[in-house]
């Protein structure tokens, strides 16, 4: 039961409203109202795969999860990417954005299966970084399943860091 359903002038057409208003009158804002409903029916099917409607379980953009920390010297980038190899993953930077993509097919042709939230395909996250690195120098490892990459900043990205003092 959702709420819309205990409001008196609501969805239930079965029953004549106990209450009129001046918008069940106006055959404008009673359409108006009507293709809301439909939109709302239809977008809450896709609720589950479209990270621009709220769901935080959808991997589009936003796999694999990275940690990202920044020093005066260097930046180190950490993402997590479960069931994959080294060979399976390129990392790449290229005007200041460092790219993460590969990609994770499945082990097995289960024809069975009926439901699965694990995620298989290409994928690619792309980081801008902001700041001008050392590319020569970049350091990238890849651990039981974790990718650890560490770019460390140039002298001229590291001498423009500037403390400001706080006064009380």
């Amino acid at each position: 039961m959702s709420v819309r359903d205990l409001i008196p002038w609501g969805r239930n057409n079965n029953q004549t409203p106990s209450v009129y208003r001046d918008e069940d009158r106006n055959p404008f804002l009673s359409l108006h109202r009507e293709v809301n409903r439909l939109f709302d029916d239809v977008f809450r099917g896709f609720d589950s795969r479209l990270p621009a409607f709220g769901s935080l379980s959808s991997f589009a953009g936003s796999w694999p999860s990275v940690e990202i920390s920044e020093t005066d010297k260097e930046i180190k980038v950490t993402a997590e990417i479960p069931g994959l190899e080294e060979n399976d993953v390129e990392v790449l930077i290229d005007d200041g954005v460092l790219t993460l993509k590969g990609e994770k097919r499945s082990e097995t042709e289960d024809k069975e299966k009926q439901f699965s939230e694990r995620f298989y395909g290409r994928f690619e996250r792309r980081i801008p970084l902001g700041v001008e690195v050392e590319e020569d120098k970049i350091d990238a490892r890849f651990k039981s399943g974790v990718l650890s990459i560490v770019l460390p900043k140039s002298a001229k990205a590291q001498s423009q860091v500037k403390r400001i003092a706080i006064k009380s």
